[in-house]
């Protein structure tokens, strides 16, 4: 069992306010006018958050509590993850996992988490979480900031990642292109497209024609354009 320490977090969060950088102009201008500010340390919060329930409460049971419902998850189709978990038992041991690096839209209502996770037998792989939250743009009572994921892929390595220093974060640009409205979004047969509400921030997550699977995060640019800033493919199980 990975235990974070009150001083790790410190610095998991520390590390993920440098790699964001000073505000910018946009920043400073959202938090004047009390508009949504993104802040990818809070995505490093939930998955904290998300790996110690797994300790505390067991694995599959952290993952109930704490996907959307709409959740969707390869296992290894594309399946809806409530459904899927709801009939499965937590194993005597959970998988530990760490936050790499930090991916979220300009408006800070959806990210992407990638980093790396451990099982009890030495396996070792990289996973990606999309996290949106909940509620967004509503004023809650509590002022508390609920986050949901809806999607979650774990995949094995022969070698474990390099743990890095810090958790980097990238920003997406709020100068989105008009082409990001006609992205055709949503769950089909074959997979499923979507984005954050100010589509700063696009995901896919498919089957190919030839059975592999993709998954593929693009985000903003200041120039308008959009930048593939996380891929990965899995190939066809054997026949």
């Amino acid at each position: 069992m990975r235990i974070f320490a009150a001083f790790g977090i410190a610095l998991l969060l520390a590390g993920c306010a440098a790699g964001g950088g000073r505000p910018n102009d946009r920043e400073r201008y959202n938090r004047v006018m009390g508009k949504p500010v993104a802040n990818p340390s809070a995505i490093v919060q939930a998955e904290l958050a998300f790996a110690r329930l797994a300790q505390e409460k067991g694995q599959w049971t952290a993952f109930r509590e704490t996907a959307a419902d709409d959740a969707i998850m390869f296992t290894p189709g594309l399946v809806n993850a409530q459904q899927w978990l709801k009939d499965q038992t937590d194993p005597a041991q959970a998988v530990t996992w760490q936050p790499h690096h930090i991916y979220m839209s300009c408006d800070g209502g959806m990210a992407v988490s990638t980093g790396a996770w451990q099982d009890a037998k030495g396996g070792a792989g990289h996973f990606t979480t999309i996290w949106q939250q909940q509620d967004f743009g509503q004023r809650r009572p509590d002022k508390k900031i609920d986050w949901k994921w809806v999607f979650d892929d774990g995949e094995p390595l022969d070698r474990p990642l390099a743990e890095p220093d810090y958790v980097e974060t990238d920003i997406a640009s709020c100068k989105t292109k008009t082409q990001a409205d006609g992205l055709p979004t949503g769950l089909t047969e074959k997979g499923m497209t979507g984005t954050s509400r100010d589509r700063s921030l696009v995901w896919h997550a498919a089957f190919t024609e030839d059975g592999s699977r993709i998954v593929f995060v693009d985000l903003a640019q200041e120039d308008g354009s959009f930048k593939r800033v996380h891929e990965y493919r899995v190939a066809a199980p054997a026949k």
